[in-house]
């Protein structure tokens, strides 16, 4: 394994941040395709200030979003992780499962890839007793991964999340829930 790497699959790496990653990450936050599903794009300085809140998540927790990068060529490429929100809501405290990738790299299954890679770490590593994901009712791409990986939702979880003003259309979000690894992925 190579220095740094926190996970591998065929097609990844999985890792602590770089200074070296802000930029790509900060074109794939300002891309329309990429924050369709979010209230806006994020400019330079609020991409790397969420770089920032990573670092220090990672610095809390001891985990975080995994810098994503190819294997085969070591190009940065989005985020597959395990976050806690700040938030409260009906299903919190919790750990979150998330990505984002650039879209160059949707439709080729490493979101989900990768997804496995990390709710394996969090069950088998450190030991997390549930995951959960949340996307807007419309995001199919996030949704279908969450099913993907064995993730299963309950209409009844649905909430509309408290950093998105009341009356946005981004308000409502689906929850999806894992507490143990599918056996297919064990």
């Amino acid at each position: 394994m190579r220095d740094g790497i926190v996970l591998e699959t065929p097609r990844l790496y999985l890792r602590r941040w770089r200074d070296t990653d802000r930029v790509p990450f900060a074109r794939i936050n300002a891309d329309p395709r990429v924050m369709e599903f979010f209230p806006k794009c994020l400019s330079r300085g609020e991409s790397d200030a969420g770089v920032d809140r990573v670092q220090a998540h990672f610095d809390q927790h001891g985990f975080g979003w995994y810098a994503a990068e190819l294997r085969e060529n070591e190009r940065f490429i989005g985020f597959i992780g395990l976050w806690v929100p700040a938030f409260e809501a009906h299903f919190t405290p919790c750990v979150e499962i998330g990505w984002r990738l650039e879209p160059e790299s949707w439709g080729r299954g490493l979101a989900t890839e990768g997804a496995r890679a990390v709710a394996a770490y969090a069950f088998q590593v450190l030991h997390l007793p549930e995951l959960v994901s949340m996307a807007v009712a419309g995001n199919v791409r996030s949704t279908r991964v969450m099913e993907k990986i064995g993730m299963t939702r309950d209409p009844a979880d649905d909430f509309d999340h408290p950093s998105i003003p009341a009356g946005h259309p981004l308000r409502r979000h689906v929850l999806y829930r894992m507490d143990h690894l599918p056996q297919a992925t064990r």
